[in-house]
């Protein structure tokens, strides 16, 4: 039954027969055998079928919420078990907003040194696409904000809060300045992430709200396009504080506060809201709620 719902959960996600049974490592007429052996078994019909896939049935909706549920309980208890015999290992898979990337070692180094058998996978996504990602057990794990968009069914870990900095040369206009305002931002030549990214909507927010409004001369998801052209001492961005810290820029870059207001958001951990987690995730958890208080203390230094 197991294998069957897997079978069911991958062709809901991709929507298309060949590209699941790709994905499961079988043929296609093998995959077909399997949900038609699971419609069988459950008495309904789980998929609309013409020359192609053409989405579930309602029935099929609602097993399929079944069938997350009891394929996260059976890998659970697969863990479980495992742990109990050998001690915690396997893979994780973390989904990060950019803007959070370069902060993930400070997670997975410490949590590796504990469990040296896991492995991890990190990937790099929008706010949106992670709890996409998370909906659908694609990841174990995902580093979003908290506070600024609806999360959906999920429990979290707040492990810092994002403070603005224009990142500029001390050249270039405002570069000499102690603190700016977002008014004044917007009238700079920026290169920003792309509008799919929620910083930009934060970003976009604020100057908004501030009466201005931003063109970028150059947008990007890649945080290391931004870094790239800023280097060059030719434009200027807008980042968090603790990621132009991470980053070292050194002169003639530098990090000036943005003021009126001077805005923060919250970004944490996020996992499914089920009981009990898997061993790997409730270790992550754990993991996060430590490094919280590492940066809580640092934050209590910083003012101190």
């Amino acid at each position: 039954m197991i294998d069957k719902l897997e079978s069911f959960i991958a062709l809901a996600r991709v929507r298309h027969f060949g590209k699941a049974a790709q994905e499961l490592g079988v043929t296609q007429p093998t995959l077909s055998a399997a949900i038609k052996q699971l419609e069988d078994q459950l008495g309904v019909m789980l998929v609309q079928r013409g020359s192609r896939f053409q989405g579930l049935t309602g029935e099929g909706e609602q097993v399929l919420a079944w069938a997350k549920r009891i394929v996260g309980d059976a890998n659970t208890m697969k863990q479980e078990m495992r742990a109990a015999r050998r001690g915690l290992s396997g893979r994780l898979r973390i989904a990060a907003i950019p803007t959070a990337l370069a902060m993930v070692p400070r997670l997975t180094t410490p949590f590796r040194e504990k469990h040296p058998g896991v492995t991890f996978q990190i990937l790099s996504r929008t706010s949106i696409e992670v709890l996409s990602l998370l909906g659908n057990f694609d990841i174990d794990a995902g580093i979003t904000y908290l506070d600024n968009e609806p999360l959906g069914r999920v429990v979290s870990v707040p492990l810092y809060s994002e403070r603005y900095q224009l990142i500029t040369a001390s050249g270039n206009a405002l570069g000499e300045r102690r603190q700016v305002t977002w008014a004044e931002v917007a009238t700079l030549p920026l290169c920003l992430l792309t509008p799919d990214m929620q910083n930009r909507r934060i970003i976009d927010l604020h100057l908004a709200n501030a009466g201005a409004s931003v063109r970028p001369t150059l947008e990007s998801n890649s945080m290391i396009v931004l870094f790239s052209h800023i280097r060059t001492g030719k434009w200027s961005s807008i980042m968090p504080l603790n990621l132009a810290e991470t980053l070292g820029f050194g002169d003639p870059i530098r990090a000036i506060p943005i003021v009126e207001p001077d805005a923060s958001h919250l970004v944490g951990l996020v996992a499914a809201k089920r009981e009990p987690h898997t061993p790997l995730v409730a270790a992550l958890l754990e993991e996060a709620a430590t490094l919280a208080d590492d940066f809580a203390d640092n934050g209590r230094d910083n003012i101190a």
